[in-house]
């Protein structure tokens, strides 16, 4: 199951991921996807699954499974997330967030550098283009609203029934939001009657106490459950002890999952979670087909643009270490001559500055653009070269 890959403590993780040998990494954890983003000069995937396997406890043979990419493939898929065509509903809305709270919880950590800031900066800004153009994601699907329409298919007259949302996080939010919208009543239970008071006062809802949830679950006909509790928020023998004659619906939208899956087994409950929403998913892949067709022309001239962009950062510490260096000299030297000038006016020496700054370009740009261009077209002998003649040390 996927909540086993998840990562609980995200320093902890990039510590580890470091330490095998990736330069730089981005962890991607979302409700229904798992994915790590590295940069290394080589990939080490059994590092990777160590480190993987030793922040998650799992054994390393869990991992068989694990899909991989590299480079234009890699960058593809990020571009293809961003825009919303690899999710789980086509257009998902929330996905877009997630990434750029993902780099955000990246650089935070210092896990991220300059190529991975790079890609995921220039991504979000892709995806949000892509999706203003095209109105992908403009209905507000997400995997709340897309549970509410599942509800809504399986429980006749919703606006006449008892609902419940269990929890306050971010599916929850989503849940509610779409409820909200759609003119539902329904209750909210947090862990604390607090919490879901300021919940409810943001978004919509009734706050209720969680004990009183639990003690009187019957009276509720949808329930959607959206915690990241560690256990069973809804037991078996709890629910089985009510009898439910018929109509009684859960949504388990919780990861690890929440609501014991032998429930789905008592008579008159219909028990549903995560996975199974791809039932709904799959009523969608038309758009998804069309919306996929119009975009991946510039998908493709994008993977292209950042490829070469991703090829043109590996110059840079050069390039920015020799123009360094050249500045030192420029303003020692600029230094001892209005020193010889001695009684040298501002005007004068403002003049001096913007003349040894325009030689220094002048002499500087073209070759370091040179260097850049190499390095765009994936030319290291140039890089190479480059590195011997302005004595810079590639490994520093």
């Amino acid at each position: 199951m996927l909540e086993k890959f998840m990562m609980k403590d995200h320093k902890d993780a990039y510590r580890r991921f470091r330490e095998s040998g990736l330069e730089e990494c981005v962890i991607v954890q979302t409700c229904n996807r798992v994915e790590l983003f590295g940069k290394a000069s080589e990939a080490d995937y059994s590092g990777i699954i160590r480190a993987w396997s030793e922040a998650t406890g799992l054994d390393g043979g869990a991992f068989g499974a694990m899909e991989t990419g590299e480079d234009a493939e890699a960058i593809r898929h990020l571009l293809d997330l961003v825009s919303g065509l690899d999710s789980m509903v086509v257009g998902e809305e929330q996905v877009l967030g997630q990434v750029r709270e993902s780099i955000a919880s990246a650089k935070d950590a210092g896990a991220s550098g300059m190529h991975l800031n790079t890609l995921f900066d220039r991504a979000a800004r892709v995806g949000t283009r892509i999706r203003n153009v095209t109105g992908l994601g403009k209905e507000g699907v997400s995997v709340g609203s897309m549970a509410v329409r599942l509800a809504e298919e399986n429980v006749n007259d919703l606006k006449s029934k008892g609902v419940l949302v269990i929890g306050t996080g971010e599916v929850a939010t989503l849940v509610a939001k779409s409820l909200a919208r759609r003119g539902y009543s329904f209750s909210v239970a947090s862990r604390t009657l607090q919490r879901a008071a300021a919940f409810c006062e943001a978004v919509g809802g009734d706050p209720v106490r969680f004990e009183d949830v639990l003690a009187n679950f019957g009276r509720y006909d949808v329930s959607f459950v959206a915690t990241t509790a560690p256990f069973f928020l809804v037991a078996y023998d709890a629910v089985a002890a009510l009898s439910p004659v018929s109509g009684m619906m859960i949504l388990d939208l919780s990861n690890p999952r929440a609501v014991d899956e032998r429930i789905a087994h008592i008579p008159g409950v219909k028990l549903m979670n995560l996975d199974q929403i791809g039932e709904m998913v799959e009523r969608n892949m038309k758009d998804r087909a069309s919306k996929a067709e119009a975009i991946q022309g510039t998908i493709s001239g994008e993977v292209s643009a950042l490829e070469a962009s991703m090829r043109r950062l590996e110059a840079e510490p050069l390039v920015n270490e020799t123009f360094r260096i050249i500045e030192e000299i420029r303003a020692r030297e600029l230094a001892k001559a209005v020193q010889m000038i001695g009684d040298a006016d501002p005007r004068t020496v403002r003049i001096m500055e913007d003349m040894s700054r325009a030689v220094l370009e002048g002499m500087a740009s073209t070759p370091m653009n040179n260097i850049r261009r190499a390095s765009e077209h994936g030319d290291t002998d140039v890089l190479e070269a480059a590195a011997r003649i302005f004595d810079y040390d590639t490994q520093q």
